[in-house]
């Protein structure tokens, strides 16, 4: 049977060319490049200058971090959230520009709340973000995962507080954070971000469009003329002046017009802790060895970035009862907190002393002839009697003789910055340590918070590239040790000196009863702190003497490499809160040894 034959791939084969030479297609469809919330977020802190944050990552924050990474930030991430916000409130005081951290939310935010609040305390610029979970089972109590109210949390305890619910308005909250935290008194500021904001996706093209470079951040406030007039006035009639230095004062940064007026008028000055260094503490007209003689008879004191809070008897107790305050401040609801001040100076603190020292020569100073040179001699007799001290090489060690070997040390090399918490361990090293540059020294500040050490000591290294030493009383130690593995992990240039007299205040404690649980306040004379340098690779020293002390310490300063050293002290070094034990209520048993 004959069969019409197959030729349907023969019309192929001669369709093939034409097929091949026809420009028909339609083009491949066009899809426009699309970011997230959390893209946002980290360019729109990169675009107000942001360049290292620090923090603890989990849901619904941890691509962030990597996104941050990208744009070129440095993300240094923590074992705990409190040390990350503790190293960001460092990151603001030496650079005077927020200080940024990250956490997660619900008790990760609680945890780095901690240090919010005291960066607020303290007038330290920090912002603390947070992812937080979706708003509605947040608000309707439904039991959502990790649904805490994070914002009205937040608020009472820092400077200002601010919810993202939309991408859109991610780089406007960013902004408003950053003035928030730098303008006026510095804070801490906590930003909210919630999950649809931060996983919420738009085309990059439209999200560029939000990003805007935000004008006069940190606007001068400048006092009234009739204000710094008063205040000149008043300074130049004194008899006994004293001008008093204040953290606030470190922060802005204005070493350079402090040391005008000091030397113009030829007032002594008395530096707070963490002002320590923004005059030479040797300077001639330091009275930092003289406080009691300062407070009992200045008739005149002018503080500058610092408040009669409790760390100066909140201008009661020994202070002269008819000495008169100038206040240079930038809060006008500072002024008479605790005391009238007869001078207020309202401005930022570098328009403020700009504006003495323009007109500080149309007044003539009165000061008693023998005010200064009385005030130099009796520092001279204290500061010998504090050299003898620290030069009895006591074995064991007890706070002094080993506070000798580390003054030795990190005076000769005053470009170290240190770094000090602790009951005695805080007190002592405060009272031998002398320093000569600004911004060199951080520790517990305004509330004597214990558990700064780490993460301060961190956000010093980072913040300025500096060598760090941290000199922590072993219960401080306690509170943030873990995160001596950051230290390691990013090889910062940090020492950590643990001074182990095995307890809170002292190691001998002792108990109401027949007890055999160990005192309240009794640690463990026998730890060996030296043993995290091991675990996380790190040089480490186990010293007993002041002479293997100043050795190791220098060892491990020189090398600018993370290390830790166990300073051994005697069990019964130490006694009772250091120098605020008038502060405890009457003790049930005295533990003072």
């Amino acid at each position: 049977m004959q069969t019409t034959p197959d030729t349907s791939n023969t019309k192929a084969a001669a369709a093939a060319p034409a097929a091949a030479t026809c420009n028909c297609q339609a083009p491949a469809p066009h899809f426009p490049e699309q970011v997230t919330g959390m893209y946002i977020l980290a360019h729109a802190l990169r675009r107000i200058g942001i360049d290292t944050m620090y923090g603890l990552v989990g849901i619904p924050v941890t691509e962030m971090a990597y996104i941050a990474q990208g744009t070129g930030m440095r993300f240094i991430s923590f074992r705990h959230e409190q040390q990350a916000g503790m190293a960001a409130a460092a990151h603001g005081f030496v650079t005077g520009k927020p200080g940024v951290f990250l956490t997660v939310s619900s008790l990760g935010f609680m945890n780095g709340l901690t240090s919010t609040a005291n960066a607020t305390v303290n007038c330290y610029p920090v912002i603390q973000i947070s992812g937080s979970s979706v708003r509605e089972p947040i608000d309707l109590e439904q039991g959502t995962y990790e649904g805490l109210d994070q914002l009205n949390v937040a608020k009472p305890v820092v400077k200002a507080a601010y919810r993202v619910n939309k991408a859109e308005d991610i780089p406007t909250a960013v902004v408003r954070a950053y003035r928030a935290a730098i303008s006026g008194r510095p804070g801490g500021v906590y930003l909210d971000v919630t999950t649809p904001a931060l996983a919420q996706i738009m085309d990059r093209a439209e999200a560029e469009k939000l990003f805007f470079d935000p004008v006069d951040v940190q606007p001068a406030i400048v006092p009234a003329p009739e204000a710094v007039d008063r205040a000149l006035q008043l300074l130049s009639q004194a008899k006994k002046p004293a001008i008093l230095i204040g953290k606030g004062a470190a922060q802005a940064q204005v070493e350079d017009l402090l040391k005008q007026l000091v030397e113009k008028t030829g007032v002594p000055f008395y530096p707070m802790s963490m002002a320590k260094g923004m005059l030479p503490d040797n300077h001639p007209l330091s009275a930092l060895s003289v406080r009691s003689t300062i407070m009992e008879d200045a008739d005149v004191v002018m503080l500058v970035g610092a408040r009669l809070n409790w760390l100066l008897s909140r201008g009661h107790g020994k202070w002269n009862p008819d000495g008169k305050f100038i206040q240079l401040e930038i809060d006008p609801v500072e002024i008479d907190c605790n005391r009238p001040i007869a001078a207020p100076v309202v401005g930022d603190l570098r328009s403020s002393l700009e504006a003495m020292l323009a007109k500080i020569d149309n007044y003539k100073f009165q000061m008693d002839p023998a005010w200064v040179p009385g005030i130099q001699a009796e520092s001279a007799v204290k500061n010998e009697k504090f050299k003898a001290r620290l030069a009895v090489k006591t074995v064991p060690m007890t706070h002094w003789s080993a506070l000798g070997a580390a003054k030795a040390v990190l005076e000769a090399n005053p470009d170290v910055i240190l770094v000090n918490e602790g009951a005695n361990t805080l007190d002592d090293t405060r009272d031998s340590i002398d320093m000569f540059l600004p911004r060199h020294r951080i520790d517990c500040a305004t509330w004597a918070i214990m558990g700064m050490g780490m993460g301060s000591a961190i956000g010093a290294a980072v913040a300025t590239g500096k060598s760090v030493v941290a000199i922590e009383g072993d219960s401080a130690f306690g509170f943030s040790g873990m995160d001596f593995s950051t230290i390691c992990r990013f090889k910062l240039p940090v020492t950590v000196c643990v001074f182990n007299n095995g307890g809170i205040y002292n190691g001998i404690g002792k108990t109401l009863d027949n007890t055999t649980d160990p005192a309240p306040t009794t640690l463990d004379i026998n730890a060996r702190y030296d043993k995290f340098g091991e675990a996380f690779g790190a040089k480490s020293y186990y010293v007993t003497t002041p002479d293997e002390f100043q050795a190791a310490l220098a060892e491990a300063v020189a090398s600018k490499a993370p290390a830790i050293i166990d300073v051994q002290l005697a069990a019964d070094a130490g006694k009772e809160s250091g120098h605020i034990g008038y502060l405890n209520p009457t003790p049930l048993i005295d533990i003072t040894v």
